[in-house]
């Protein structure tokens, strides 16, 4: 009768399959959850520091407010944004999120 019982609890010594090795299990949704999460973002992130690099006067951009002007002024860390006449915001570049079309080809 304890034969039986100790059956179920001692594992299999013949051959596992590699599925059944829970680091395998672990590689493998790690490395499925890298391509479908971590890649596009770090895509998307590295085009928007692109972006935010290769601003220049005259733009039109949208901020993380919501907030769309004209680049009036680019430094290092921080943009000044025109957003109607003679009114000009100083924005840190982290602040700018897309490049849009301008004004008067929107509809």
């Amino acid at each position: 009768m304890t034969r039986m019982f100790t059956a179920w609890f001692v594992p299999l010594q013949g051959a596992m399959s590699p599925l059944g090795n829970p680091l395998f299990l672990m590689l493998i949704i790690f490395g499925v959850f890298y391509l479908i999460v971590i890649r596009p973002a770090r895509k998307t992130q590295q085009n928007t520091e692109t972006m935010r690099d290769q601003l220049k006067n005259g733009d039109h951009v949208l901020t993380s407010g919501g907030i769309y002007g004209t680049v009036v002024g680019v430094t290092d860390d921080q943009i000044q944004v025109r957003v109607a006449d003679s009114v000009k915001i100083q924005f840190a570049k982290s602040a700018i999120t897309q490049l849009v079309e301008e004004p008067s080809k929107r509809s």
